[in-house]
């Protein structure tokens, strides 16, 4: 095992150099990159905190519409979505808002601020099925709402993917339980290893709770015909899953290929090189022009000596022998290795809960399948991103609140 697995792999600010980054703020009248975060978390108002050093109210402002600001903070795909709406593009770069979102959230943990707080209880009860970003984050927001909320949760512990998906030195152990912690402390109640549809029926939560969230997320690895049955193939869910639960010290061989081109197969490219594997190989359909994966991962992945080969389908599997073809010249390409992970998406697994799922989304709009199941997470419509988790768990809270009867 190397240390840096469980280290994270960029330096935060510190209190000088995040005023640096602050003082490049532009300050805009209605600023484009408050508009472009899908958590609504006001970049605009909190950078304008730090530059004058309130950063209790820039951590405030931060936890107004985002229970997870930390988490955010180091996992958000930001060039998509706050930094390319950032007026400072056109002049030289975009403002690291992430950074900065980073810094003030650690302030936040390292003084034991406690900003979220619960509402009056209003007799109501809340089951949320799931406790990944979209669950914790509609917990919240019932809370402050007044709702009390009890989470079932399949697994040993609370997070989802956030836990069992992303990297240590993306996520730290620490980082997560703290944020764990904020949730508990709103009087959040959970149930772990309860799998609803099998140890509790839909029905009954449905007649024992004012209403029902269902956010399952997509945990269950995609597997391509190809490569079923080989002894020497791994899904990334598993292998990440793997690795973090054991903090990184497991053994791998010194070869090893991986296929996909998302931010996951950059997740397990990086953390393999992090962990000693000489030689890494990531296969991808996409070609670099059409690329899935975020800039940021792309990048890290590459610096850290992935060999990334775009373009090319897998055709052939015999046990460590791969054979690709190219989607558009007449080229083949065969690699023999050791070891191989599929990081070919990813898909609902929700047995038993009368769903109707169209390629693992519901076919309905909204968040409300009938009077007492509302959806969120990853059955929910949009991205698949934390960011847009943590939306739509808002989103789908406030959705069962009017439904009760209350007001937006």
């Amino acid at each position: 095992m190397t240390r840096k697995y469980t280290e994270e792999l960029e330096r935060g600010y510190t209190a000088l150099t995040v005023m640096e980054e602050a003082q490049r703020c532009l300050l805009c009248h209605d600023a484009p990159c408050t508009q472009a975060c899908p958590a609504g978390t006001d970049p605009g108002r909190f950078i304008r905190s730090v530059r004058f050093r309130n950063f209790k109210g820039a951590a405030e402002t931060i936890r107004e519409n985002n229970a997870l600001g930390a988490i955010c903070a180091r996992v958000c795909p930001t060039e998509r979505y706050c930094q390319k709406g950032c007026s400072r593009c056109g002049i030289d770069k975009p403002i690291d808002i992430g950074g900065i979102q980073r810094f003030v959230t650690d302030f936040e943990a390292q003084t034991g601020m406690e900003i979220l707080k619960a509402g009056p209880e209003n007799g109501l009860t809340v089951a949320i099925v799931g406790s990944g970003p979209s669950a914790l984050q509609a917990a919240a927001t019932l809370r402050a709402l007044g709702y009390g909320v009890e989470i079932f949760e399949a697994q040993e512990k609370a997070g989802g993917y956030l836990r069992y998906g992303i990297p240590e030195y993306r996520l730290p152990e620490a980082v997560l339980e703290h944020e764990l912690s904020l949730i508990e402390k709103l009087g959040v109640k959970f149930q772990f290893k309860t799998k609803v549809g099998q140890d509790i029926s839909l029905a009954e939560l449905k007649e024992r709770y004012a209403a029902v969230l269902l956010a399952i997320g997509a945990s269950q690895a995609k597997m391509l015909d190809l490569f079923r049955d080989n002894d020497r193939v791994e899904s990334a869910v598993s292998f990440l899953a793997r690795v973090r639960q054991n903090h990184g010290q497991i053994d791998l061989p010194s070869n090893v290929l991986v296929i996909g081109g998302g931010d996951v197969a950059m997740d397990v490219s990086t953390t393999l090189k992090m962990l000693g594997v000489k030689n890494v190989t990531d296969v991808v359909y996409e070609e670099f022009c059409e690329f899935l994966a975020s800039e940021k991962e792309l990048r890290g992945a590459q610096e850290l000596g992935v060999t990334i080969i775009d373009g090319y389908v897998p055709t052939e599997c015999r046990e460590g022998v791969v054979t690709f073809k190219h989607r558009h010249i007449d080229s083949q390409l065969t690699i023999t290795v050791e070891k191989i992970i599929l990081a070919v998406g990813q898909q609902v697994e929700a047995a038993n809960l009368e769903l109707p799922l169209v390629k693992n989304e519901v076919e309905f709009e909204g968040y409300q399948a009938d009077t007492k199941v509302f959806v969120t997470g990853d059955i929910a419509h949009g991205d698949k991103t934390v960011v847009w988790a943590v939306k739509k768990g808002r989103e789908a809270a406030m959705a069962i609140h009017q439904s009760l009867g209350g007001k937006a």
